[in-house]
């Protein structure tokens, strides 16, 4: 599960609800060649569509990939990690940080 903290004063008011997560994860094999990638799905209490996922750090060396992140369905954010190189990466498993907001406009 998940280790999720949830509060509402940061960012002077631009979001009405913030979840910082931290969770423990494994992509698996992003095959070779540039557009490949492999997704993981957290389970993230009450965020929904239209919430933003910021600033995913990972405690390994990505390689030549990205990861980015999405809410993509009720309580469910996806990260992504995205295969830019020519070999194929597969990560360790690792801990994964980011923040989800939820805009207040």
């Amino acid at each position: 599960m998940a280790t999720v903290q949830q509060g509402t004063k940061q960012f002077q008011g631009m979001f009405s609800e913030m979840w910082a997560v931290t969770e423990t994860v494994d992509f698996g094999n992003a095959a070779t060649g540039s557009g490949t990638f492999a997704s993981v799905n957290i389970t993230v209490p009450n965020v929904a569509i239209g919430d933003i996922v910021m600033g995913v750090s990972v405690g390994v060396d990505t390689v030549d990939g990205g990861i980015v992140g999405a809410v993509t369905a009720a309580n469910v954010v996806t990260l992504t990690l995205m295969n830019n190189s020519a070999g194929a990466i597969d990560l360790a498993s690792t801990t994964c940080k980011f923040v989800v907001g939820r805009p207040s406009w």
